[in-house]
């Protein structure tokens, strides 16, 4: 059985999740709605301990949560560029954003474009559009 076909039935520790239980309720969102999630859910699960999973479901055209775990994907960038690389490692970075150029739909290239561009002007940064989900709502290229 899939993690898509098998029931969600919750965190363990919402503020800590596996990558498991991530994967188990975005295919199933509904069963623990992001309005009950601790605040700020979105920005204590993108860091590099799921980042990966985060990436997968991203790149999931059939995933529920694929706008939750794109916007973590634009909060991620975001940190990591915003610090120098000190908040998450410059290299996975970069792995990430290949993959969706290379790999990726419209969505994800957008993405890695964004992030590109981010990457090579940071004073183009926006809270807003790349920590409250305005660049996934727009859909645009910076």
């Amino acid at each position: 059985m899939s993690v898509q076909e098998s029931t969600f039935h919750g965190f363990a520790n919402p503020v800590d999740p596996s990558s498991a239980e991530l994967r188990s309720w975005a295919y199933q969102p509904d069963s623990v709605p992001l309005t009950s999630m601790p605040p700020d859910w979105d920005l204590l699960v993108s860091g590099d301990r799921l980042i990966m999973t985060l990436f997968d479901l991203a790149m999931d055209a059939h995933c529920p949560a694929r706008r939750f775990a794109l916007h973590c994907l634009y909060i991620y960038a975001a940190d990591g560029i915003r610090t120098s690389f000190r908040a998450h490692p410059k290299r996975r970075f970069r792995k990430l954003v290949d993959q969706a150029e290379r790999n990726g739909d419209e969505m994800m290239r957008t993405w890695a474009h964004n992030s590109r561009v981010l990457l090579s002007r940071p004073e183009l940064f926006v809270y807003r559009e790349w920590c409250e989900g305005g660049l996934v709502r727009e859909g645009r290229r910076l």
